[in-house]
């Protein structure tokens, strides 16, 4: 009897043992929760669609269903009320709904960033004809939203570029980096603030890349997971389960046998793609040092510069919160940690 209960108890460990080793999603056999996750539209959401082909977000417990967003007030106040569960998003945009500088008078007090994914990949682009910054006094520049986005980089290039919002120049609300691509190569607007690959897709059809926004700011925070905090502390294992699949999407990325296949995912879901195009946008995309952030870490410094160019330009002006009222990086530390 003694023998048959050693065992058992063996056995018993062993089993344990082994549901241990795998993901928590398979150990209890309980279906992926579904994450709805708002975007703009670009060759910027590469990671998703990588991590949705090659079973990253399962893995992790999570079913990711994407819905595009054609503005940043649209996707601003859709997170705020609950229509969707995470939303890839400037930082700039986080900071101006909390802090009551959005496009729309909504209380967006309880938005935080919990992941980063890059600078930004900002480049101003110019209709056909256009060549320079000085070419642009007179002109007419579209923009996302001037109280959101990266308005504050478009207004600040031009000022170091000796240009001054309505003195020189004058800008138009044009949606969206899709809406405002198409209306530059279309000729409506002089220029815009474009997001690679757009920059790519825009020389293609004529028109013009004037300056690297980007590097121009030094280290700035692009994109991030926006969240409403009270969802992301009560649903914390997805919300660390969408960032580990974020980041396998990524180091599956970066390895250089995956190129083919990677080349062929972004033909796939970027319109008007093709293999010429997707390779110039996994050089940009995937450049080491300048490309998706690696780690998939938030930039303090980089989110400080966003900060500034709101104390800089926000209406009303104020005075904001230190940086680390707006980001909470405990998400990205849990998912740092390997399973």
């Amino acid at each position: 009897m003694k023998i048959v209960k050693l065992m058992l108890a063996a056995v018993t460990a062993g089993l344990m043992a082994g549901c241990a080793g795998l993901p928590s999603s398979t150990a209890s056999n309980a279906p992926p929760q579904v994450l709805r996750v708002n975007i703009f539209p670009g060759g910027f959401n590469w990671p998703i669609w990588v991590a949705q082909e090659k079973g990253f977000f399962a893995k992790h417990g999570v079913e990711v269903k994407t819905i595009n967003t054609p503005n940043s007030q649209a996707q601003l106040t859709g997170l705020i009320n609950g229509e969707f569960e995470i939303a890839m998003t400037a930082i700039d945009n986080l900071l101006a709904y909390r802090e009551g500088q959005g496009a729309v008078p909504v209380d967006g007090g309880g938005l935080i960033a919990v992941m980063g994914s890059d600078n930004g990949f900002l480049r101003m682009g110019g209709r056909k004809g256009i060549t320079s910054y000085a070419q642009l006094k007179g002109q007419e520049l579209s923009v996302d939203a001037l109280t959101t986005g990266y308005a504050f980089v478009l207004l600040e290039v031009m000022e170091r570029n000796g240009m001054l919002l309505d003195r020189d120049y004058t800008v138009v609300r044009a949606g969206g980096v899709l809406q405002r691509f198409n209306d530059l190569v279309a000729g409506k607007h002089a220029a815009t603030m474009l997001i690679a690959p757009f920059d790519v897709l825009a020389k293609n059809q004529g028109a013009n890349v004037l300056g690297d926004a980007s590097a121009a700011m030094g280290e700035y925070q692009g994109l991030v997971a926006g969240v409403r905090e009270t969802w992301a502390r009560n649903n914390r294992a997805a919300m660390v389960g969408y960032i580990r699949a974020w980041r396998d999407a990524l180091d599956w990325m970066y390895d250089p046998k995956n190129k083919e296949e990677a080349l062929a995912l972004f033909v796939k879901n970027v319109n008007g793609a093709n293999r010429q195009s997707a390779e110039t946008s996994y050089g940009i995309l995937l450049d080491p040092k300048t490309g998706f952030t690696r780690d998939a870490s938030i930039s303090v410094r980089g989110s400080q510069t966003a900060v500034q160019l709101r104390e800089k330009y926000g209406k009303p002006a104020k005075k904001l919160q230190p940086v680390q009222a707006y980001i909470d990086t405990s998400y990205h530390e849990e998912a740092s940690r390997r399973r």
